[in-house]
């Protein structure tokens, strides 16, 4: 599962693959923006954990991951 989260005043997103299904994620989301003070916090598949303040989150996209190849050649 890729989660991208848009930060006020900040020109990158912050992406993380996460192993959390989607309704969970949209768990997280909807509590953290519940009300101000509140931080989202999301895990990725390694275990790191990322904190994102609420008041700061601009959008969050929530998207099943891509099958990432390698190498330029297609499999059919």
């Amino acid at each position: 599962m890729d989660v991208k989260v848009g930060v006020l005043h900040t020109p990158r997103e912050i992406i993380i693959d996460s192993a959390e299904s989607t309704e969970d994620v949209e768990k997280q989301v909807a509590e953290a923006l519940k009300s101000d003070g509140k931080v989202l916090s999301l895990t990725d598949r390694r275990g790191r954990r990322v904190l994102i303040p609420s008041d700061r989150i601009a959008y969050v996209e929530i998207a099943e991951a891509d099958n990432r190849r390698v190498g330029f050649a297609t499999a059919e």
